[in-house]
């Protein structure tokens, strides 16, 4: 089934988005709601549960019974798994959508096992935990004909067509510079260990660390990976940027239509060990020219370097601390502070208030993103609304070129891609991290490439 694209259905009509076709949904007989499950119930993946919670939540899944005791205690009568291929395997006939809200590397297996079933399928951001992955999803997306949708809170913010608006109006002028920045990576996500490896520590009961590790070699368990500090280690998280840059990227990514990079340049701090995350560094896109668009240069500046100030700045204001976007146009400049477009403007102030009230010239659907990226989701299953504004479609070249940035992190070194191919340029030991090897019974997705 050919989905509807962000790009397709922007300016479309309330009239137009209910046209679209219908899914299945409802076994249980109630045919106005869906049948959820949710792999991942604790952190954000307590978002995921209340929202379900709306339709029919049919099953939990949490690997830590700590971890997913509070959703477990609010919803005692609705069945609760450990292994989502038992769920899956169980409840299948049950189940009409799976949230996934799991670390990092653990993303892939539960979307690919649930699409493969016919089940619509949400992700918390980042999509995947590498490129191949990124792009065996958006494949699987197409094949099975799923609805999708990545949780990408501020792609369904008014302020993101505001954006675009302005921008495609021309007024901030053509594009050259884009500078994004957070005060990540900082406590409680990112904290190093007290020693490398470290050391081992007895795998708490309530945990059931082999399903944890899920795709990756075993480990000696360590509170360091679990529950909360997964994002700093290459194998599990992909650092600041995979926590934060599918956010702070959305806005110029999609309005500016960047494409991928050709080139990626570091400057990091020295990471404490091969398998952890750099402290801090600056990261640098180069995106080339799109039909009559000029080429991009888009910087990445995590806490402990400082962020240029726009041309345009009063220089004696502070910019945001916590993390923010500007695009510098020949005309104008456009900001917004934190990591999502909650109030984007432009500098100075008085072009600002000319402007602010003018240019909505994209259609705003009923209920266009209304309750965020799980309900908008929802709509859609139901054929009340559009395709999502992030699904995989969306979602998974824009993973891409977050995991990217990452990976020259990683390096320490300078990258220059070749998207077509899925390569670095001269570095094709690097394919190792593009497409990471997996612990037997986690494969997925191979047969989409044949």
């Amino acid at each position: 089934m050919k989905k509807t694209s962000r790009r397709q259905f922007i300016g479309t009509t309330a009239a137009a988005a209910s046209s679209l076709p219908s899914f299945s949904i409802g076994q249980s007989g109630n045919t106005s709601k869906i049948n959820v499950a949710v792999v991942g119930i604790g952190g954000m993946g307590g978002y995921a549960v209340s929202e379900a919670a709306g339709e029919n939540l049919v099953a939990l899944c949490d690997v830590d019974e700590e971890r997913g005791g509070g959703a477990f205690k609010k919803h005692p009568d609705v069945p609760r798994f450990k292994d989502f291929r038992v769920m899956l395997d169980k409840m299948g006939d049950d189940i009409d959508a799976v949230a996934i809200s799991t670390p990092d590397h653990t993303h892939f297996a539960p979307a690919m096992d649930a699409m493969e079933r016919g089940k619509h399928v949400f992700i918390q951001k980042p999509l995947a935990h590498n490129i191949w992955q990124c792009r065996t999803l958006q494949k699987a997306a197409e094949k099975y004909g799923v609805v999708t949708q990545m949780g990408n809170q501020g792609h369904t913010f008014d302020g993101m067509l505001r954006i675009k608006e302005w921008v495609d109006a021309g007024v901030i002028g053509d594009v050259t510079e884009v500078i994004t920045w957070t005060n990540r990576p900082n406590p409680p996500w990112f904290i190093p260990p007290e020693t490398f490896p470290p050391a081992r520590q007895e795998v708490p009961k309530t945990l059931d660390w082999d399903l944890w590790q899920g795709p990756v070699s075993d480990k000696a368990f360590n509170k360091s990976y679990a529950p909360i500090r997964w994002r700093g280690w290459w194998d599990y998280g992909c650092g600041a940027l995979g926590d934060i840059g599918c956010h702070t990227f959305d806005a110029p990514f999609w309005v500016l239509g960047l494409g991928m990079p050709s080139k990626i340049e570091v400057d990091r701090q020295e990471p404490l060990d091969d398998g952890f995350i750099p402290m801090g560094s600056v990261v640098t896109y180069h995106f080339p020219a799109r039909g009559g668009k000029p080429p991009v240069t888009m910087k990445w500046f995590e806490k402990g370097y400082d962020v240029p100030k726009p041309r345009r700045w009063d220089q004696a204001e502070a910019l945001p601390g916590g993390g923010g976007m500007y695009m510098e146009g020949t005309r104008d400049t456009l900001f917004h502070a934190d990591m999502r477009p909650t109030s984007p403007r432009l500098t100075p102030g008085d072009r600002f208030n000319e402007m602010k009230s003018a240019l909505q010239e994209i259609p705003r659907i009923e209920n266009q993103g209304k309750g965020g990226p799980i309900k908008e989701w929802f709509r859609a299953i139901k054929g009340e609304g559009p395709s999502p504004g992030s699904n995989f479609e969306y979602a998974a070249p824009l993973t891409e070129v977050v995991l990217l940035g990452a990976m020259a992190q990683r390096l320490g070194e300078t990258i220059e891609w070749d998207h077509e191919n899925m390569t670095v340029k001269g570095r094709p030991e690097l394919d190792a991290w593009i497409k990471e090897a997996t612990r037997e019974g986690w494969s997925y997705g191979e047969d989409l490439w044949t």
